[in-house]
């Protein structure tokens, strides 16, 4: 009795996140658009990680959340044994069209980050680049990553910062269309403070570099069009809102590229910072 009159009179916690449709939901935003658009010009990422991770032929490679495979291309290039995966079946298409054209071995599967297909220590490298940091349940991708590593591997990562010009979009995106409470915002992965929460146990080393990449556009204009018609988030952003809030997200958006811009013409040059991320496993 006693600890049901005490159940009667405590304060209603706030239901807790369902990731599961969060998930999903997030899975259809990616569906959307074309992200390979976006993802074939970040491919320079791609091979400077896996010179910072000093990638060896003949390494198994595991790309989660690779998208259309930019970073998977890089680790075939460099002769890896590389499986590509992604939980979005049409980029994992765009990956095979991009492998076959240019005459490189992968393996393509579908896969969850949070749940990856695949025996413990199975790979010598594993890696993720502006992917796995979009999983609604940080801890479980985390720990995935870890465990498909072998002992004394490599885990290969780059994020989007807090601070840098993504990392702002997903600011202004979240001011415009608030995520659910009790969520972590994707470029949490790009803090180091967060890496160790995540990592720390299982690691025998995490190295952080800061990073830019510059997004290279005909204009602002130019960037966001692209972005509007074919990056997920911000496409499915734009689709929730009401033709009002939609000019107003798009003023913000403009203007933050307007104060970053670097280009001294009409173009667009905006830097954005990321992390480089090498994790050592235990």
């Amino acid at each position: 009795m006693a600890s049901t009159a005490t159940a009667s009179t405590a304060i209603p916690s706030a239901p807790a996140t369902d990731l599961v449709a969060l998930k999903t939901r997030q899975q259809g935003a990616w569906s959307s658009g074309n992200y390979a658009i976006i993802g074939s010009t970040l491919q320079i990422v791609g091979e400077q990680l896996c010179e910072a991770l000093d990638l060896k032929s003949g390494s198994k490679v595991l790309d989660v959340a690779a998208g259309n495979g930019m970073m998977s291309l890089a680790a075939a290039r460099r002769w890896c044994d590389v499986t590509s995966t992604d939980y979005v079946p049409a980029l994992l298409e765009r990956g095979r069209a991009r492998a076959a054209a240019e005459g490189m071995k992968i393996a393509f599967e579908e896969a969850d980050a949070e749940n990856l297909p695949f025996d413990d220590n199975s790979f010598d490298t594993v890696v993720s680049t502006f992917g796995v940091m979009f999983t609604p349940n940080q801890d479980r991708a985390a720990a995935e990553l870890l465990r498909v590593c072998r002992p004394k591997g490599q885990i290969g990562l780059a994020n989007w910062t807090p601070e840098g010009f993504i990392g702002q979009v997903f600011k202004i995106l979240g001011k415009h269309l608030p995520p659910p409470a009790g969520t972590r915002s994707p470029a949490m992965w790009g803090t180091r403070a967060r890496l160790a929460e995540m990592f720390d146990a299982g690691a025998r080393a995490i190295k952080a570099e800061s990073r830019q990449f510059n997004f290279r556009y005909r204009s602002p204009s130019h960037f966001l069009d692209v972005f509007k018609t074919y990056y997920g988030p911000v496409l499915k952003a734009f689709a929730a809102l009401e033709p009002a809030k939609q000019e107003e997200l798009h003023n913000d958006l403009h203007a933050l590229i307007v104060r970053m811009n670097r280009s001294g013409d009409a173009t667009m040059v905006v830097p954005s910072e990321y992390l480089e991320v090498i994790i050592t496993k235990r």
